[in-house]
């Protein structure tokens, strides 16, 4: 097996929840090892975390701007290749320009950027160099997802004519209503979360994965959003309308103050030979659905599902599988490319990606700051 892909992280230190995901995603199948990082801004916290995970401190550096430079000074054999970037969404577009004109591929957590110029702007550079960018819309990575999409490919559902996607949690309440909290908080924050919240933090997801799993690229939104209080400059909850190709049409609903709601994310594709139904909370589980046969439970780990759903389950039938695994599979897709290995498209969300989703979020609040009119998504 070749040696293990060296790897920086950027942020996801203390108790972040991404910074355990992709630590323990980046270990499963045994492609990576962390080498150095910036863990948090504080570098004596930096060091103090990277002790509690055992990781060599000879390598956490200041910032991120001495990480580059002194692993530039390193012998190509022991520099980072790939950084994972786990920061605030400011921070996204400023270290992956640096990262990408120094030569490291690119692990990004979504949003990509802030803006849908920015993207553009990485887009640009990557188009010039021979390098990878993954954008980790993590629920691409589920055997049940990529099932979906091979069906959908296949010609499974025949022609689509309506898709649902719903992405619904609760965690914002006990802050938005209480204005102190509110007005604290980095994802109400357009400084550092960009234009949308709701739109950017989940609404995003639900888009990718229409495209991902239908093949189809969105044409054109309308959005309804809600920002709750008047003084709350970032949409918390919202409704889009959407459209394809041809007559095709949709809906993706997303809420971050749907009480009660934990990580409620589901889709949901019709055609006119059948459906498919995946809920991310039961992830184990792909419905198929037609108007003359019961419905149909397809599960991970089984011989008839379709190569890529195979190859992202690591467990015989019957063994749930979950996030992390899920993580696991996108940076096993980017291992796979660094190395020049073979692979499939649907391995890992890369910076087409993470363009399409900065074209939707902006597009979003431009539709509702213009009185809730259809806008064009550029292709």
């Amino acid at each position: 097996m070749p040696k293990k892909i060296k790897l920086g992280i950027l942020g996801g230190g203390g108790d972040s929840l991404i910074g355990v995901l992709h630590r323990i995603a980046s270990h499963i199948n045994d492609n990576y090892e962390i080498v150095g990082a910036v863990f948090n801004p504080d570098l004596g916290e930096s060091i103090k975390f990277a002790k509690e995970i055992d990781i060599p401190t000879n390598r956490i550096y200041n910032d991120f701007e001495t990480l580059v430079e002194e692993e530039l000074k390193l012998p190509k054999e022991e520099r980072i290749q790939v950084c994972s970037i786990l920061t605030p969404n400011f921070l996204h577009f400023p270290m992956a320009k640096k990262l990408l004109e120094n030569g490291f591929h690119v692990i990004c957590e979504k949003p990509m950027t802030t803006t849908y110029d920015e993207a553009k702007i990485l887009q640009k550079l990557l188009d010039k160099s021979n390098l990878v960018f993954a954008v980790t819309h993590t629920y691409t990575g589920y055997p049940m997802t990529r099932q979906m999409r091979e069906m959908i490919k296949s010609g499974a559902l025949g022609k689509i004519q309506k898709v649902d996607a719903q992405y619904y949690q609760g965690w914002i309440n006990p802050i938005i209503h209480d204005k102190s909290k509110r007005g604290s908080t980095w994802r109400l924050d357009p400084e550092k979360s960009g234009i949308s919240c709701c739109m950017g933090d989940i609404g995003v997801h639900a888009f990718n994965m229409i495209e991902f799993t239908t093949g189809l690229q969105i044409k054109s939104i309308l959005a309804d959003l809600n920002y709750l209080y008047d003084d709350n400059k970032m949409d918390i909850d919202g409704t889009v309308l959407v459209r394809f190709e041809g007559n095709a049409k949709g809906v993706i609903r997303s809420s971050q103050i749907a009480t009660g709601e934990e990580n409620g994310l589901t889709i949901a594709v019709y055609g006119d030979k059948g459906a498919l139904k995946w809920e991310q909370e039961n992830p184990n589980f792909l419905y198929a659905m037609s108007d003359d046969k019961p419905v149909q439970i397809y599960k991970p780990g089984h011989a008839y599902n379709s190569e890529l759903s195979l190859d992202g389950t690591k467990l015989p039938p019957g063994h749930p599988e979950g996030i992390f695994d899920a993580m696991a599979n996108i940076y096993l897709g980017v291992a796979r490319a660094i190395r020049g290995e073979k692979y499939n498209s649907g391995e890992f969300p890369t910076m087409n990606d993470g363009v399409r989703g900065l074209n939707f979020i902006e597009s979003t609040v431009k539709s509702h700051q213009q009185g809730n009119s259809w806008v064009n998504l550029i292709k």
